[in-house]
């Protein structure tokens, strides 16, 4: 077996691995993939279709150009060669705008919000809305070790470390039937692993990354992690540090979590309006 083999092999089997020892999928759970049409989601869908999961994709076209159209292009190829249902959800027909124009008419109208922000707002609306509608029982992104890590400490940094009980292998601190179970089958992944292993695989992906988040913090904290020498083992010992913690967080942090519904467009919301109805509010105001 050659050195390339074994990192395949060792590879998926993290992957196993992390879905057995964290309950992340049962037997007959219809599994929605969000997929973005890089490296860490395309992964993601093509494992849990080898491992004989019931799977179908949901890519959100964002509108970003070229950047966009050819992540389209990659995913709608890969889902065509591995026989997988493909959704499509089009920011235009859910909201009138790209997420560039979205980002630039907040910023006129004073919002602070980073485009990375706005975007996963919206994105986690939709797929929970869409996954929903799908009859999911489970919603796999393509998170891994990095991003994880990254999150954590942005949230130290920023003062909110309560909303880390919001992450793990598994995502949420409460239940509700309008809420998709979130998975990251990808947890303990390093990023450069993921992209190891894509392009062994001869994925049809873009790699780099979103020409939308350039100077956000998240990059900042990317960067600098980054910087650190072993920095492999860096973010692994954040995370597990933090899946040893996340039991006396989730104690301390569980009297601040309430569940309403958005008065405006009925998802689950801690305050009477959602987050995305919020942003779509100021974008029409």
């Amino acid at each position: 077996m050659t050195s390339n083999e074994q990192f395949i092999k060792s590879f998926e089997n993290k992957v196993k691995q992390t879905i057995k020892k964290y309950n992340l999928i049962n037997k007959n759970d219809k599994i929605i993939v969000a997929c973005s049409g890089g490296k860490d989601s395309t992964t993601v869908l093509y494992l849990l279709n080898k491992f004989g999961y019931n799977v179908e994709a949901v890519a959100i076209d964002l509108l970003i150009g070229e950047y966009s159209k050819i992540n389209l292009k990659n995913i709608k190829e890969f889902c065509r060669k591995h026989n997988i249902k493909l959704n499509i959800i089009s920011f235009r027909d859910e909201f009138g705008h790209s997420l560039c124009f979205i980002r630039s008419a907040l910023k006129q109208k004073g919002s602070r919000l980073e485009s990375c922000t706005i975007c996963g707002i919206l994105k986690r609306w939709l797929l929970n809305k869409k996954s929903r509608k799908l009859k999911a029982a489970k919603l796999a992104t393509g998170h891994n070790l990095d991003d994880e890590a990254q999150t954590i400490l942005m949230n130290m940094l920023k003062g909110n470390p309560g909303l880390n009980t919001k992450l793990g292998p598994k995502t949420g601190v409460v239940k509700d039937k309008k809420f998709v179970q979130r998975i990251k089958p990808l947890y303990f992944t390093l990023e450069k692993d993921v992209e190891r292993y894509s392009k062994l695989m001869g994925f049809p992906v873009k790699y780099g990354r979103c020409p939308c988040a350039v100077g956000v913090f998240r990059a900042s904290v990317r960067d600098e992690l980054s910087r650190l020498k072993n920095d492999g083992k860096i973010k692994s010992n954040i995370v597990n540090d933090f899946l040893k913690k996340k039991p006396e967080l989730r104690k301390k942090y569980k009297t601040s979590e309430k569940l309403n519904y958005c008065r405006k467009c009925g998802e689950p919301s801690k305050g009477n309006v959602c987050n995305a109805c919020k942003i779509l509010g100021l974008l029409h105001a």
